[in-house]
């Protein structure tokens, strides 16, 4: 029997069709790219532009900005969209990283050994813990940067797969926790001394040695960790996979009992991860920091390729370099649609960042909080709510706290709130909204992702999916913090809610 929808299903499901409605992606993507260049036009005839105090994010100093819109209908502007067509393509930071790391990820699939990680995951998993654990590995993978969007959500729709769920639900709570728990963490990630950096300048302008560690947030963001994956878990089992009922579509994944030539060939991947893990440890003594920065898509890489070339040849899926060719050809093949989507994204967002349009908005959006006089819990409530809002239209974390940042650092120091404080209050509206923002990068990646099991899944579909964690996410998050502040809890080592004057 159907099962009665209820009103937040009746909402969804407005928004998903209202969405689905929309041209393909990739069209509205360009006809956004056009509404852009028409807006920029009507913004410079109006002169539109703003006066802040910001950081300079090359530099990290203090500076007088004036910022006015770029106009993309002048000469200068149409010179612009007809020369960066290529670069903004080829430059668009998720495209490189999906597609180096498809060769591993390919080798790993078309070999048999994804598949036989996730039967054993699906035959030593309890069911009832599988969505708790997907989520949880989507936090914890952001300390790998953006390598979790890549690989985790495609590996938790098969993952729900094999237990008899809807791959799309899967698929969706792997992307809420790597994206909408982007901030919330066990551990310093990369994201931690680049906002740290920012508050520091931000806070130097009232208090010259003031100093933002990246352990900041640390307290709150570990204990937010399992908040998020608690709000993700149940918004997944009772809001979103009821939704999508019971998947019929044609990806199947049934097991059987794991044979003596299966086992074999996993202790020879084992084996192959484990003499990885050996090489590895004297490079990153060796080459530093580095090696877990810029060379972490590579290693990751290797940890896929490796241990799918060991276990294909052992099991017989993998005879000669021919096989390996070809298991890369039918994996590239199947990013096609991915690559066609992202060229008219990567024009859309190159053109919005070009014409300042989201710096403007942002400015303005933080001029409008800091008139409003209000104090206490609710200006930190409509500073999360302005945060998550202005991250819908700009969406870089360093960038929009590059603008905010010396904007709100110094108000909240002034009425008695420690910039750390403030940079998590940040955090917050800045994480919640990820899933939901067409301009996040890795956004038309998932879009793909899903078409895999829903030919006609669309932004609609996306949104609608990932509006209710959304939704969870800001609501909870902002009802922790406030009973943190009541509590008067540290939020890092050594770190207070309150600004000690003259510190």
């Amino acid at each position: 029997m159907e099962r009665k929808k209820s009103l937040t299903d009746k909402f969804l499901n407005i928004i998903e069709k209202g969405g689905n409605a929309l041209p393909h992606p990739g069209t509205l993507f360009a006809i956004l790219a056009v509404v852009v260049i028409i807006i920029s036009g009507i913004g410079y005839a109006l002169g539109w532009s703003v006066d802040f105090i910001g950081i300079n994010r090359k530099t990290f100093k203090v500076e007088e900005m004036v910022v006015k819109v770029k106009p993309l209908v002048t000469k200068e502007g149409v010179n612009y969209i007809f020369t960066s067509l290529v670069n903004n393509f080829t430059s668009f930071a998720p495209l490189g990283t999906v597609l180096v790391a498809i060769i591993g990820i390919g080798i790993a699939e078309k070999s048999g050994l994804m598949g036989m990680l996730l039967k054993k995951i699906a035959l030593s998993t309890p069911k009832n813990l599988v969505t708790v654990v997907v989520i949880f590995l989507g936090i914890m993978s952001n300390i790998a940067s953006d390598a979790g969007y890549v690989i985790l959500p495609p590996l938790a729709a098969l993952i729900f797969l094999s237990f008899g769920r809807h791959p799309i639900a899967g698929l969706a709570a792997a992307f809420a926790g790597v994206s909408g728990g982007f901030s919330a963490n066990l551990l310093i990630g990369t994201i931690d001394p680049l906002l740290g950096g920012i508050s520091t300048e931000a806070a130097r302008i009232l208090s010259p040695v003031y100093e933002v560690l990246p352990t900041a947030n640390w307290f709150f963001m570990m204990a937010s960790t399992f908040l998020i994956t608690g709000l993700g878990t149940l918004i997944n089992n009772k809001i979103v996979e009821p939704r999508l009922g019971v998947y019929t579509g044609d990806e199947k994944l049934e097991f059987h009992d794991v044979t003596l030539e299966e086992k074999k060939a996993l202790r020879a991947s084992g084996l192959a991860s484990i003499v990885m893990l050996i090489l590895f440890v004297p490079l990153y003594f060796i080459l530093g920091k580095n090696f877990l920065g810029a060379g972490l898509v590579p290693i990751i890489v290797l940890f896929f390729a490796i241990p799918g070339l060991a276990f294909g040849k052992s099991i017989g899926t993998i005879k000669n370099d021919s096989d390996v060719m070809e298991m890369l050809r039918k994996s590239f093949s199947g990013m096609a649609g991915y690559i066609v989507l992202v060229f008219f994204a990567a024009q859309f967002i190159a053109y919005f960042n070009y014409t300042n349009l989201g710096t403007i908005l942002a400015v303005k959006g933080a001029d409008f909080l800091q008139n409003t006089g209000i104090t206490g819990i609710p200006l930190m409530v409509g500073f999360i709510l302005i945060v998550g809002f202005l991250n819908l239209f700009m969406g870089s974390a360093s960038a929009k706290w590059a603008i905010l940042a010396p904007v709100f650092i110094p108000m909240f120091m002034r009425i008695g709130y420690s910039p750390e404080f403030t940079q998590l209050a940040y955090r917050i509206g800045d994480s919640a909204t990820n899933i939901v923002s067409p301009l996040m990068s890795y956004f038309a990646m998932i879009i793909v992702f899903m078409q895999k099991y829903d030919k006609k899944a669309s932004l609609g579909t996306l949104v609608s999916t990932m509006l209710p964690y959304s939704i969870a996410f800001l609501i909870g998050w902002t009802i922790f913090l406030a009973i943190w502040m009541n509590l008067g809890i540290s939020i890092g080592p050594g770190v207070g809610i309150e600004y000690i004057s003259g510190f």
